[in-house]
């Protein structure tokens, strides 16, 4: 089993960046391929970004390729997403997720979470 627990959530104003973090214990780290997810009012979870095992394969969400960056550090049992250029679109409850074998981009494959830290974009 693996635990998850995000930070780094909080109000950014538009234009801005923030940096979130999902420290993991439990299980071995990097067996785990890892993924950020995010779920605004009102809306289903959607995919934003995910990181093979080794970090060599980061696949992004459309909607936020050029803006944010997913990396891990597997001796700290850590990812990141950095997130720049923030707009008020990018406003939601962000959920770090992990699964054995490879990454996705479907939700439903993942079957570890974390609790989600909210990221509020202010116009």
């Amino acid at each position: 089993q693996v635990q998850l627990v995000e930070s780094g959530g909080g109000l950014v104003q538009v234009g801005g960046s923030l940096r979130l973090s999902c420290a993991a214990s439990g299980d071995t780290f990097s067996n785990y391929a890892m993924g950020w997810f995010r779920q605004a009012p009102g809306k289903e979870r959607e995919f934003v970004a995910v990181i093979s095992q080794s970090g060599d394969d980061t696949p992004y969400a459309d909607s936020v390729k050029g803006r944010f960056t997913i990396s891990r550090d597997n001796a700290k049992k850590t990812i990141y997403l950095q997130m720049n250029s923030l707009k008020p679109g990018d406003t939601s409850v962000y959920y770090c997720a992990a699964k054995r074998l490879l990454p996705t981009s479907l939700a439903t494959k993942y079957k570890y979470w974390g609790q989600g830290t909210q990221v509020p974009v202010s116009s």
